[in-house]
């Protein structure tokens, strides 16, 4: 279905075959331009890969603040004399306010506009980043983390969804994951660069690092992205503003363009309650607990795989490695899964690879008081399953949902997500409180991915029987 930002009653729609000839005037009062058909028709140009760029920018920054953190903990505690526990609130108030920022920012992008919130967002989490500089006390640390989170959360959906509507329906799947690996090289970034300014320049060090570099690539999402042409159309504004959008994917088009638009039909609920209207609602709630069951199996590993690592026997540097492994999997899975969702399927291929992660994380519990090759080759084969899908869940979700509510279909799914990320670690707490050993909690890990695999065989399912996409 499709919608028009002005009534199309009578008019005809262009199509990639019927499109103007290059050079030619189009008339304004007989035409209407189809605009998803338009970017499904073209080769991706440059004006996409700015897209993506500036995206997988935002997304690296976004990554690179997140882990940050942990690597200043250290030198904050001891400057401000803080034991662990105290160190726990800092480190959850930038999460809380991640929450806050899907939940309840991200759906204005949807309102006022993708780039909007993509620009001020990033400009956002620059500020709080640099008050964080002359933070005096942990009642400033704390609220200032929490407002960084907040701009945090709030530019992801917003990024994922310029992403998507830029992208062709057959590479989709695989320019989202491309820049959801920014967030990953964001991670890996911060140690490598905490590694060299801590020590030489304090932790402060790093705040200016993190606030320079948002507010630099603030700069260029201003001046180089373009806005939704799906928010232009259904905000009405005028046809001259979408034809200059049009025309930045292909400059061939004629100067002059037509005066009607059609797009994605608008939702007329609420973005939040638009989840679940036109056969949604069921969809919805099964994204929402693969969320929480991708990001339980993430964070859990994330928090206590050097942990048990270390109780069973391996070195610092074996442990950093298969710490690093489970990342360095995740983002070459972006490069398996990703054409693999746009060629064969995103349900069958997403499936497949939460169904390979209970093989692999039951061999990676199985080697991992093994031979340091062995465990090493296993944590990055349960990474490329567990990051990857996390990855891949997101690429799902911005499938899933018409462009009108792209933004808070994802903000949403990562928001309701979060709760899975605070109980995976806290489970794995509670199962190592009972004394079970490092090689049976992995084998208890691998039920969430076989759990995930059926829901999303089950999905794939049913929303191939019912026929309910129809989005661009």
């Amino acid at each position: 279905m499709i919608a028009s930002a002005q009534p199309t009653k009578n008019k005809k729609l262009i199509g990639p075959k019927h499109l103007a000839s290059r050079g030619e005037e189009m008339s304004s009062t007989e035409v209407a331009f189809d605009v998803p058909t338009f970017i499904n028709s073209r080769r991706t140009g440059i004006t996409q890969y700015v897209v993506v760029a500036l995206c997988g920018l935002v997304m690296f920054l976004d990554g690179f603040d997140t882990q940050a953190i942990s690597y200043m903990a250290p030198s904050i505690a001891k400057e401000f004399g803080l034991t662990k526990q105290l160190l726990g609130p800092i480190f959850s108030s930038a999460l809380a306010g991640l929450m806050v920022g899907y939940l309840l920012v991200s759906p204005l992008s949807d309102r006022f506009g993708h780039r909007k919130l993509v620009v001020i967002s990033t400009f956002a989490f620059a500020l709080p980043t640099f008050a964080t500089i002359f933070a005096t006390n942990v009642a400033e640390l704390i609220v200032l983390r929490f407002v960084t989170g907040i701009a945090l959360g709030s530019v992801i959906p917003s990024a994922i969804a310029l992403t998507t509507e830029f992208s062709p329906a057959r590479l989709r799947a695989t320019f989202v994951l491309a820049i959801y690996c920014g967030f990953s090289l964001g991670f890996v970034a911060a140690g490598a660069v905490a590694a060299w300014s801590i020590p030489e320049y304090g932790w402060r060090s790093m705040l200016w690092i993190g606030a320079a570099a948002p507010t630099v690539v603030a700069i260029l999402t201003l001046m180089f992205l373009p806005e939704s042409m799906d928010f232009l159309i259904r905000t009405n504004a005028k046809p001259d503003a979408v034809w200059r959008v049009v025309r930045r994917v292909d400059r061939a088009l004629p100067v002059q363009g037509p005066a009607q638009f059609v797009t994605d039909v608008a939702e007329r609920r609420s973005a939040v309650g638009s989840l679940f209207s036109s056969g949604r609602g069921v969809g919805t709630l099964v994204i929402w607990a693969v969320f929480m069951l991708n990001l339980a199996e993430f964070y859990a590993l994330q928090s206590w795989l050097p942990s048990m690592l270390t109780n069973v026997g391996h070195s610092l540097n074996t442990v950093a490695l298969a710490t690093t492994m489970t990342t360095v999997g995740g983002i070459v899975a972006a490069f398996a899964i990703g054409p693999a969702m746009d060629r064969i399927g995103p349900y069958g291929s997403l499936a497949t690879v939460y169904l390979a992660g209970v093989l692999f994380v039951v061999l990676f519990g199985y080697s991992i008081d093994k031979q340091s090759w062995m465990m090493v080759a296993a944590a990055f084969c349960a990474g490329f399953c567990i990051s990857g899908g996390q990855k891949s869940v997101i690429a799902l979700a911005a499938i899933y949902y018409p462009t009108s509510i792209r933004s808070t279909g994802v903000g949403w799914a990562l928001g309701i997500g979060r709760l899975g990320g605070i109980g995976g670690p806290l489970l794995i707490g509670a199962l190592l409180a009972y004394h079970l050993s490092a090689q049976h909690i992995l084998y208890v890990a691998s039920v969430p991915m076989l759990i995930a695999g059926l829901l999303i065989l089950m999905l794939g399912h049913w929303y191939g029987r019912d026929r309910m996409k129809d989005q661009g």
